[in-house]
């Protein structure tokens, strides 16, 4: 068994719950009411979504830096 990692970026929504994605996997996207719930939704998305995908051999480098925009 591989294990792969993946950045997943999680949105808090205005109106309650989380969207989140997988930037690396374009289309692979979900939702939850709680953060919990949101990332046990884009485990299973992406489950599926590797269900019909190949990855390449070569990892995928990524991270996540904050920015900071004064205006």
């Amino acid at each position: 068994m591989k294990i792969k990692n993946f950045a997943v970026l999680f949105k808090q929504e205005e109106d309650g719950g989380y969207s989140v994605s997988v930037p690396s996997l374009p289309g692979c996207f979900s939702q939850g009411d709680t953060f919990e719930d949101a990332l046990k939704n884009i485990q299973e998305a992406v489950d599926l979504y590797l269900e019909d995908e190949e990855l390449p051999e070569t990892p995928v480098k990524e991270f996540v830096v904050p920015l900071e925009i004064k205006r």
